[in-house]
């Protein structure tokens, strides 16, 4: 792979994908905390100032972290873990829940949404049934705060919530899922909040790379892949219009989609590299920036998180899982790349 090309064609997108319509935005990252050499927080939060990077998705409610970015001003997309669901049974627990776990630490200000849960369907369904009642009460509780419009309440799914993907035209939700999907795509257009996905086109490459090859996965010259009267030269335009497909066949074409998880490992596989990674992840920088759509939904830009900001050691799983840092544990950046300003 030539890293010039790539990066040559990735501007390209920007200017002739870029409409005045369609308003930028900051992509943001995802702050994993899954090692044992990671620096303190506050150190963490001068890294992030430091890099412009004014957007961050947290896994959990962990204190010591929401203490060091209350008044930081870095917006904050805020999970709640999967075990916590089952005690949001009510409006009054999830109000209890929201002040004693969010708001006694940050200010209502700094959070963006709420990320119930991760990856429920299908992998974790035994958290299933608890999913949309607590969704609901977190919402119904944020309303009685005067707090219902600003912070977004939904769920990030993971990619295989769709049985079918290919070509994006034609994809469909597993209907295995099909009676709860529904619901919360109900919840989440009556809420006005976003569809909420983590997606990797490097796990495409890595399972198929005779049909996604590298330079289609990391924004390179590769050869356009035609749908009807849509074009796509990149995976990931492909992978985000198949969600929009699918919520169009479920009558849900307004529902916007946002990617809360997206990457590229330095190391540990084939097509892993910091080459890769700067083409992959840099291009996604400069299509969030310049709000670039998808050939689907041209004057819509898709807001990102970037997965993750430091490798983490203890991640379960193949080698490259413990590999997709942005920066090293001194701060450094693995590789070139600029978010804002910095």
């Amino acid at each position: 792979m030539a890293r010039v090309s790539v990066f040559l064609f990735c501007l390209s997108l920007v200017v002739f994908f870029s409409p005045t319509t369609v308003t930028a935005d900051s992509v943001g990252v995802c702050y994993g905390r899954v090692a044992d050499n990671l620096p303190p927080p506050g150190i963490v939060v001068r890294l992030l100032k430091d890099n412009g990077i004014s957007k961050v998705r947290l896994f959990n409610n962990a204190p010591s972290v929401l203490k060091a970015f209350a008044g930081t001003g870095i917006k904050l997309m805020i999970g709640v873990p999967n075990e916590e669901l089952s005690i949001l049974n009510t409006k009054e627990a999830a109000l209890e829940w929201l002040n004693n776990n969010v708001f006694a630490y940050v200010p209502p200000d700094q959070v963006l949404s709420l990320a119930v849960g991760n990856e429920i369907l299908l992998k974790q369904p035994y958290y299933a049934p608890y999913l949309l009642p607590a969704m609901t009460n977190l919402h119904e509780a944020l309303q009685s705060l005067t707090l219902g419009g600003r912070i977004k309440i939904s769920t990030p799914h993971a990619a295989s919530v769709l049985s079918t993907s290919y070509p994006p035209s034609a994809s469909t939700f597993d209907p295995e899922i099909m009676a709860t999907m529904r619901q919360l795509l109900k919840f989440l257009d009556d809420t006005e909040a976003p569809f909420m996905v983590n997606l990797y086109p490097f796990f495409s490459y890595v399972a198929n790379p005779a049909n996604v090859p590298l330079e289609f996965a990391v924004f390179g010259v590769a050869t356009p892949v035609h749908d009807g009267e849509l074009t796509y030269e990149n995976q990931f335009d492909a992978s985000v219009d198949g969600f929009v497909a699918a919520l169009e066949k479920e009558g849900f074409g307004n529902i916007p989609v946002a990617v809360t998880e997206t990457g590229w490992p330095t190391a540990g596989g084939a097509g892993a590299g910091k080459a890769e990674a700067e083409a992959y992840n840099g291009c996604i920088v400069r299509r969030v920036q310049n709000g670039v759509g998808t050939p689907r939904r041209p004057n819509v830009g898709v807001e990102v998180f970037l997965f993750d900001l430091y490798d983490e050691n203890q991640k379960d799983g193949s080698e490259y899982e413990r590999h997709f840092g942005i920066f090293g544990v001194d701060g450094k950046r693995a590789y070139s790349i600029r978010f804002g300003y910095a």
